[in-house]
């Protein structure tokens, strides 16, 4: 995943990704693998309004973004789908610093080198 923006207002995870989606990263992250009902549950306290539909809707927006895959799992209840990180939150981080570094490199070089060699020092 490439994230297509970042904005200077939002910290952490929020800055390149809407904040629910880095809600769910966040947990994701901690858990490896859930399912969306699970999620749900941790989200619930937070997001009173919040609908379990919602949860499984962004987390299929992850899916979509490479942050996530799942699997169909087979229990009880019936099929249930299981989702699981495709990258370390480090990977991912690592991704967007990079991604952010290049399009400065490419858009303002000369003003990007200038401030790394204030900074080095």
């Amino acid at each position: 995943m490439e994230p297509q923006e970042f904005k200077l207002t939002e910290e952490g995870m929020k800055a390149v990704l809407p904040p629910l989606e880095a809600e769910i990263m966040e947990y994701m992250w901690q858990a490896g693998t859930s399912t969306a009902g699970e999620i749900y549950e941790q989200m619930k306290e937070s997001h009173p309004d919040m609908r379990r539909s919602t949860v499984s809707i962004l987390m299929n927006r992850l899916c979509e973004r490479g942050l996530l895959t799942r699997h169909i799992d087979h229990g009880r209840g019936g099929i249930r789908y299981v989702y699981s990180i495709t990258t370390t939150r480090e990977e991912f981080e690592e991704k967007v610093v990079k991604s952010i570094f290049d399009a400065l490199m490419s858009n303002f070089k000369e003003a990007t080198y200038a401030y790394l060699a204030k900074i080095k020092k």
